[in-house]
């Protein structure tokens, strides 16, 4: 699993021009599975989101996790996150996890993350045609790669 988390002030998501989720200070969570992803993938990334210290103390250091700060978070799934680009120039995503593998790993992540957050996570809808819009607070942007956990 990878993912592209960002530390927002707000955050939305809309489906056909209606509101499908919103946030406001806490984390943008942009989540691409692939094939060899499993349940382990799912947990660990989950742990991590939850508890990294990317957000302000009263001394204005990053020393404060999405949890401490009763953060919420917005997750979208996102296939592309997984495309390789190396030949020509039209993106493959041939390690993109196919659907019947991917949505029950996307629910999953979805379900931890609410049980570790102890708050309900926000969604955009898998599959979907969305249009993400966010207030990046720093910027602060990190990836992370479940098969790379450094």
């Amino acid at each position: 699993m990878r993912v592209v988390l960002q530390r927002v002030s707000e955050a939305s998501v809309d489906i056909g021009g209606l509101q499908k989720s919103c946030i406001h200070q806490g984390l943008l969570v942009f989540v691409g599975i692939e094939e060899e992803d499993g349940r382990d993938d799912v947990h660990w990334l989950a742990s991590k989101i939850v508890s990294l210290r990317i957000f302000s103390d009263d001394n204005g250091k990053m020393n404060l996790s999405v949890k401490e700060v009763d953060g919420e978070i917005l997750v979208i799934s996102q296939f592309t996150l997984f495309a390789a680009s190396k030949k020509g120039n039209r993106p493959s995503f041939i390690r993109a996890a196919r659907a019947e593998k991917a949505i029950p790993l996307y629910e999953e992540f979805v379900g931890v993350l609410s049980e570790m957050l102890g708050k309900e996570v926000r969604t955009g809808s898998f599959g979907a045609d969305m249009q993400v819009r966010l207030l990046n607070d720093g910027p602060v942007t990190l990836m992370l790669d479940t098969k790379n956990r450094e």
